[in-house]
């Protein structure tokens, strides 16, 4: 009787929920405006990420932000995309913030006095136009946002041999809500 008790304790232990909150994009917002698909969205930090980055541990974060048209029968088919790598430094002894965003094209970087505004301004994507609406069919297309968190930059070779070492922190994807749009060409 009291090893089926504790067998069901230890067993329930395995079975309850943790609650552990990590790092989170806010729900990609695509809508149509001026004839452009725009996206708006960002990520929530964890904790760790956090206190890593006040402790001077710099961070590298890409955001890519994929167009999908939606098939029902078939994978879905991917459209347009952007790739935004934005990078944050912090010097904890001259209370100094750093942060570069890079699209491909330009290369942008700001210093901040204040932490919660190198962040705000770094984690926040707002009205990006991704695609104008006279270049694709009438369907149905979701926006797809994965962002990634890369720990180190290990040479390609030392990466196969050590595959059991992690190179990123973290990768995370969300969808949109559908998109209907489109013109007849």
């Amino acid at each position: 009787m009291v090893r089926t008790i504790l067998s069901l304790a230890f067993f329930s232990l395995f079975l309850t929920p943790l609650s552990v909150s990590g790092a989170d994009i806010i729900r990609p917002d695509a809508r149509v405006m001026n004839e452009e698909i725009v996206v708006s969205t960002g990520l929530a930090l964890d904790e760790k990420n956090i206190s890593d980055l006040k402790n001077g541990i710099a961070k590298e974060i890409t955001f890519y932000i994929d167009l999908f048209r939606f098939w029902r029968m078939w994978p879905d088919e991917f459209i347009a995309g952007k790739k935004i790598v934005k990078t944050l430094r912090s010097d904890p002894i001259k209370k100094e913030y750093t942060a570069t965003t890079f699209d491909g094209t330009t290369l942008i970087e700001k210093r901040f006095k204040r932490f919660d505004s190198m962040l705000d301004w770094t984690l926040t994507i707002k009205d990006l136009k991704l695609i104008n609406i006279k270049e694709l069919q009438p369907s149905n297309y979701y926006v797809k946002v994965t962002v990634e968190s890369r720990l180190r930059q290990l040479p390609p070779v030392i990466g196969y041999l050590l595959f059991f070492v992690p190179e990123k922190d973290f990768k995370l994807s969300k969808d949109s809500l559908p998109l209907g749009t489109g013109t007849e060409k």
